[in-house]
């Protein structure tokens, strides 16, 4: 009987750990090696302390993202956020470093002193970047439509990130959703971060003061998705699967599964039945598919996924992948808002952007 299946030979086995090791290294020398070592010569550390130092360093990436993924316990948690802090200061380190070369080559510092200023400025950057990953600012927007007859007002959370954040982050969260008195509170995908987040951690989702409608990111599909789905589905909240639902007579409410597949919005939008005399939202992750919105009668989409970036610079990568990153976007008299997160994934910090809930207001047109 033949097969369809082609088992992987030893030679792509080979080539995918080859580049898979080509990319590590290249990630790791200029991140992570070359750092470390130069603030230990600098420092004229003794071998066996440059190692001790160097070895948890340079692997923590490695050792908490393969060996630790599957383990639990405080201790996990603990060293996972530990690496997580280093990989966010990383580049900063980086930069400092060089700078220090400069200022150590023309003889205006001694070596100790540029190391002990790169390790400090570092640390202050790393301090300001964590304070502003803690407490997201609320960031209002104001619109109109001909198809309302009084104005509707709702949040939208996105990136909450829970596992990667702790569930005092979400109480936080929703205290300060709460404090707006929104008619209901859209989340737009990876609110969750982990396998086997349980309900008790995410319970503040009970206290929204009106509606919760929750469409998935690409960070539940890698984790335990319908275990997730019926945890929230016990906290009251209303999962949109490819699916709408009907908020008031005046506001239809569509969310659709994250995928990565430039057709996903414009295909499932199809499957479903838009009602282009009612106000349309659409939840949906990622910044994808404003036109197909517009053809079919949305008015306005929510996003996010993108982080702004979260740290600079990363958001130079990001604009080089979404076209849409931040902000109020337009096609045709359809809108399109892309959050920049409200939590973080990775390391608790930002630098250069800040995380955000978002308050809409939206009245009659005049």
């Amino acid at each position: 009987m033949n097969s369809s299946i082609v088992k992987p030979t030893p030679v792509s086995k080979f080539r995918g750990l080859s580049r898979f090791v080509v990319i590590t290294l290249a990630l790791h020398v200029p991140l992570f090696i070359y750092p470390v070592l130069r603030l230990c010569y600098w420092l004229d550390f003794s071998w066996w302390l440059t190692l001790v130092i160097f070895l948890p360093l340079v692997s923590s990436q490695m050792f908490t993202r393969f060996y630790l993924r599957t383990r639990r316990g405080w201790w996990v948690k603990m060293l996972r956020r530990l690496a997580d802090s280093f990989l966010g200061v990383s580049l900063v380190l980086l930069g400092t470093v060089l700078i220090g070369e400069v200022v150590n080559g023309l003889g205006l510092m001694s070596s100790q002193s540029v190391a002990m200023g790169a390790i400090s400025v570092t640390l202050v950057v790393g301090a300001y970047a964590t304070w502003t990953a803690i407490i997201p600012k609320v960031c209002k927007i104001e619109l109109s439509s001909d198809k309302l007859t009084r104005p509707i007002r709702f949040a939208q959370i996105s990136d909450v990130h829970i596992g990667s954040r702790r569930p005092s982050f979400l109480e936080r969260v929703i205290f300060m959703v709460n404090e707006l008195k929104p008619d209901f509170l859209c989340i737009t995908g990876d609110l969750i971060d982990g396998r086997g987040i349980p309900a008790g951690d995410l319970k503040s989702l009970k206290s929204v003061v009106g509606p919760v409608y929750f469409t998935i990111g690409n960070h539940e599909k890698y984790e335990d998705l319908d275990d997730i789905v019926r945890r929230l589905d016990g906290l009251g909240v209303t999962v949109l699967r490819n699916d709408a639902a009907r908020h008031s007579d005046e506001l239809q409410v569509i969310g659709i599964d994250d995928m990565d597949d430039a057709d996903q919005v414009k295909r499932q939008l199809a499957n479903n039945s838009v009602d282009k005399n009612s106000f349309v939202l659409l939840l949906y992750h990622r910044p994808r598919g404003l036109v197909a919105a517009s053809e079919a009668g949305v008015d306005l989409m929510l996003s996010g996924h993108t982080h702004n970036g979260q740290i600079m610079p990363f958001n130079l990568v990001v604009n080089r992948v979404f076209d849409m990153v931040k902000g109020l976007y337009e096609h045709n008299g359809t809108r399109l808002y892309v959050s920049q997160g409200t939590g973080t994934w990775g390391p608790v910090m930002r630098l250069g952007t800040r995380g955000e809930i978002t308050l809409f207001e939206i009245r009659p047109a005049a």
